[in-house]
């Protein structure tokens, strides 16, 4: 045990899990180390095609849709999302208010689903899965739909003849400036930029050059960092869990600079080859994306996916032809065979993994999971104390 007075948790990697449990523990007094190959808390620059590996969570949009996400996940694993969007907002109203989120880290204007007329079968199944969760659990809030009056009214840019259904309660982070402000706001941390952990075992964190970290409890957040170099390793993470195997799935991401077109909340287009979604952002952004291929290429983005997700976002508002692209972007999503999440834990120890497309959806909900397993203090107890 690293100490007996204040316990010590050691993190290995810095995305958007290991940045929320840094800071949850911080608060709760824990002293806190992270280990992440990073050189900095700060996100990669934009206008570059060719960037040194960098946490997932920078180019994911943020979009908090567990009832658009019931098209490819579970009702359970949405229901986990749900839970994160109140936490999200529980969270971004301790932190510090940023000049590059005027209007917060974290939105819930709802979004908006779509489809041309063509693709009414698409949208008709991912209507049919959210029905059948609601069967399921009748908490669940239903798709409304939207007739052209009405879906010109919430979005003034849309093009005419859309089909489209408002999801109410959805919302959306602001990736990059969130992940920042977590790191700036979790107190006495230590944090070891430009390290790699080569193992995460209970009580300890063993670096790349051989040194040791030992601790309390040892955190493996590492996402695909946490794929040994020798296979035969794979099995030594925990002597009860294996770890199962882990992959990357590629997803691409463009952004726009679209000044004077008005984009008010996420959108996300039903195609029988695409999910594609755009997302507002501040000073006249829009993020575009994703791909979501079989690949873990990590050059730039392709030119077919741009072509294919700037097509599909110009017949959806035909004012962005004027749109300029500023920013293109891949990374990799790490991914479990049933695309589930995976949170393990053992005294001194504990593992999340395979957050595949969902991080952001569900990084809190699964640390509050995570930390009750433990026995720790979550977010809610927090509130609690505060409140009485």
């Amino acid at each position: 045990m690293a100490s007996k007075l204040r316990p010590h948790a050691g993190i290995a990697g810095a995305g958007v899990l290991g940045r929320l449990l840094a800071w949850r523990l911080a608060h709760a007094g824990w002293r806190v180390s992270v280990v992440d190959p990073a050189p900095d808390a700060l996100a990669p620059a934009r206008g570059s095609l060719f960037h040194a590996p960098h946490a997932a969570g920078f180019t994911a949009a943020g979009m908090l849709s567990p009832l658009a996400e019931l098209d490819q996940a579970e009702p359970d694993v949405a229901a986990l999302g749900w839970r994160s969007l109140d936490l999200w907002q529980a969270i971004a109203r301790r932190l510090p208010a940023r000049a590059d989120a005027p209007q917060g880290l974290v939105r819930r204007q709802d979004s908006l689903l779509l489809a041309h007329p063509s693709d009414l079968g698409a949208a008709q199944r991912v209507l049919a899965r959210l029905e059948a969760a609601r069967a399921q659990d009748p908490a669940w809030p239903a798709a409304q739909p939207l007739d052209a009056e009405a879906l010109q009214a919430l979005e003034p840019a849309l093009a005419p003849r859309l089909w489209g259904w408002r999801l109410p309660g959805e919302g959306q982070v602001l990736g990059p400036a969130l992940l920042e402000a977590l790191a700036a706001d979790a107190p006495g941390v230590t944090w070891h930029w430009g390290r790699r952990v080569s193992e995460v075992s209970p009580h300890r964190l063993t670096l790349d050059e051989g040194q040791t970290l030992t601790v309390d409890l040892a955190i493996d957040a590492r996402g695909l960092g946490a794929r040994p170099e020798n296979p035969d390793q794979a099995h030594t993470m925990s002597p009860s869990d294996p770890r199962p195997t882990l992959r990357g799935v590629r997803g691409e991401v463009v952004w726009l600079h679209a000044p004077g077109v008005p984009l008010r909340r996420p959108l996300r287009l039903l195609h029988p080859r695409h999910r594609v979604y755009l997302v507002p952002r501040p000073g006249d952004l829009v993020l575009l994306g994703a791909s979501e291929l079989d690949s873990e290429d990590r050059s730039p983005v392709s030119l077919r996916s741009a072509v294919e997700l700037m097509a599909a976002a110009h017949s959806v508002i035909p004012e962005l032809a004027e749109a300029r692209i500023v920013h293109l972007e891949a990374n990799l999503r790490p991914a479990l065979p049933d695309h589930r999440p995976w949170v393990q834990h053992a005294p001194g120890w504990l593992a999340i993994n395979g957050l595949f497309r969902h991080g952001w959806l569900l990084a809190p909900a699964l640390v509050e999971q995570a930390l009750t397993g433990l026995g720790l203090p979550t977010l809610a107890h927090h509130q609690e104390a505060a409140h009485a």
